[in-house]
């Protein structure tokens, strides 16, 4: 009995121990919580920022397993010759855009050249993109005409940017163009008392919600704004300095990384969905898990940049990944972890277990603290 008690509580140890070394090693233990679940097989967008984080882990770890999941995944979307499968389908929108980023990179850790004829049709797209009279992108054909998106910035900008510069770096009408974008919604959706910018705004006027004057929405959404932040400073990486949209963007950035740095809130470390006043004291608004881990993601590698001073957002970068990792992972018999508090969309639908909008940004977020 007495050797029986002794194995029993060195199994207990290494059981903590084995916890205590995966909590300091979040990206990985997301990741490979991912392998053992069912992903949809999709060109959709939040597939590919689940993507993303996957292939974080793998840089981490290089564990092939991680990598070969986010192939198979793609391939199941690309045939052989290089073709997206189904594709247009029956909409033009942004958010197709977004797989061009893993389709690029797929193309560099293989070489199959079929990923890059890819990532060639999606640059297509954007040159027969609809545009409102000032040049902005639609978000979505035929759903949303004249309609900009902070969403649709992430989605497409980023992959625009990071294809001119690895393809047509001289192309400065492509550099001016994807410059544009970024100066159109920040005319049009910044709140100056605030710093924030609304989700997004119709530049012909006519719906509904828009406002007479700028054409913006009258909210501010945490995803929405999530995706903006990480958009700033992901093409910070890829957008020429000697463009003078490059110090533009990263005054935007810094800007907009000390309104939410005042927005965090104090108690638990995350954001609220709806950000704008009175919102943040409704008894139906919540802390919100994908934006926060969007905001913590951009402080984290704002600093890690020297975009940001540490002495100003470490603290705030450090209760964000903090309240990520108290409030919204959950643990399974089984050793895997689960990132919970997502809303699937908007503030009338439910929270989501293992979105993929949110799984990904937390990985991202987790990778920066683990890896740098």
């Amino acid at each position: 009995m007495k050797l029986l008690s002794i194995t029993n509580a060195a199994l207990a140890l290494a059981a903590t121990t084995t916890a205590a070394a995966k909590a300091s090693n979040y990206t990985e233990w997301m990741a490979e919580s991912w392998l053992s679940r069912p992903v949809s097989y999709s060109r959709n967008y939040a597939n590919g920022v689940l993507y993303a984080g996957l292939e974080l882990a793998y840089n981490k770890t290089s564990n092939p397993a991680l990598l070969s999941f986010v192939q198979k995944q793609i391939d199941a979307v690309v045939n052989d010759a290089g073709e997206l499968i189904d594709y247009p389908g029956d909409k033009v929108s942004l958010d197709d855009i977004r797989l061009g980023v893993n389709l690029l990179s797929m193309w560099t850790h293989t070489g199959e050249e079929k990923y890059k004829i890819a990532a060639d049709t999606l640059r297509g797209q954007i040159d027969i993109t609809p545009r409102n009279a000032e040049g902005g992108f639609w978000h979505r054909k035929p759903t949303y005409p004249d309609q900009m998106w902070l969403d649709g910035i992430y989605m497409a900008s980023n992959f625009y940017a990071k294809y001119t510069a690895w393809f047509q770096p001289e192309n400065q009408t492509a550099w001016d163009d994807i410059m544009l974008q970024y100066d159109l919604i920040e005319e049009h959706c910044r709140d100056n008392s605030t710093g924030l910018l609304y989700h997004g705004y119709d530049g012909s006027g006519v719906a509904v919600w828009a406002d007479p004057v700028t054409g913006a929405c009258p909210h501010v959404w945490d995803r929405a704004l999530g995706w903006y932040f990480m958009s700033l400073v992901d093409m910070l990486d890829d957008f020429p300095r000697s463009h003078p949209g490059w110090n533009r963007n990263l005054r935007r950035f810094q800007s907009l990384a000390v309104a939410l740095k005042k927005t965090q809130d104090p108690a638990s470390g995350g954001w609220w969905l709806i950000m704008d006043e009175p919102y943040p004291s409704d008894p139906q608004n919540y802390i919100e898990s994908s934006g926060s881990a969007m905001f913590t993601y951009g402080f984290l590698k704002g600093m890690r940049k020297g975009y940001l001073k540490r002495k100003d957002f470490q603290a705030t970068a450090d209760k964000g990944f903090g309240c990520l990792t108290e409030d919204f992972i959950s643990k399974n018999a089984n050793g895997t972890i689960n990132f919970e508090g997502t809303v699937e969309y908007y503030i009338s639908v439910p929270l989501v277990q293992n979105d993929y909008k949110g799984s990904g940004p937390f990985m991202y977020a987790a990778y920066e603290v683990e890896a740098y």
